[in-house]
């Protein structure tokens, strides 16, 4: 299950909508390159003078969509879950904390002595992917949650794909995988997986 979108808020927007910078709006949703975003990102970052206190200050404000810690708890006492993120670890920790601190795998970031983001280390290319196929080759059943153009490769090799809240052209361009807008109908899909 991916962690941006389906269980919390874009940290980007809010970022952007912090410094007023409507460019750091841009996120998964819109681009599919996800180097290519995070260069982005730094660039713009570095343009102004934006440094990893300030985008940890914006996470801290940051609350769970709602109904995502109810969803996250029932699951819990259903079956296993992970979050795949293509997040980072200095990002996520407060927004762990209000989930209950869930088993997360995402990325982390290169910051020097200033607070200035000068890099990222990906866990692997395409992580989402790779985890989603080596938990079934250890003969595990799959469901996969996501919302953007990241998660779709995680989507394709998992036992059934599910688009939490997407986009249009995500919508669009994935027509394969059923849609649902809210956690009560995740839920739903989720017990309908569990019973077979």
């Amino acid at each position: 299950m991916d962690l941006e979108g389906v269980l919390v808020p874009e940290i980007w927007i809010n970022v952007a909508e912090r410094t007023g910078l409507p460019e750091l709006r841009r996120t998964t949703r819109d681009e599919p390159d996800y180097n290519k975003l995070m260069r982005y990102r730094l660039d713009i970052l570095d343009r102004e003078g934006i440094r990893l206190p300030l985008i940890q200050e914006v996470i801290g404000t940051l609350d769970p969509l709602p109904g995502a810690a109810d969803f996250l708890e029932w699951l819990r006492g259903h079956t296993q879950g992970i979050i795949l993120s293509d997040t980072f670890y200095q990002f996520a920790g407060p927004l762990m904390a209000k989930l209950g601190r869930p088993t997360l795998f995402c990325h982390t970031l290169e910051v020097d002595d200033n607070g200035r983001i000068t890099g990222w280390r990906l866990r692997l290319p395409d992580q989402k992917r790779s985890a989603v196929e080596a938990l079934r080759a250890l003969n595990f059943r799959v469901l996969a949650v996501g919302d953007s153009y990241n998660d779709t490769s995680m989507l394709g090799v998992a036992d059934q794909g599910i688009l939490f809240r997407p986009s249009a052209a995500v919508m669009r361009d994935f027509p394969q995988y059923p849609v649902v807008q809210d956690h009560v109908a995740l839920r739903g899909l989720v017990e309908t997986f569990l019973s077979r």
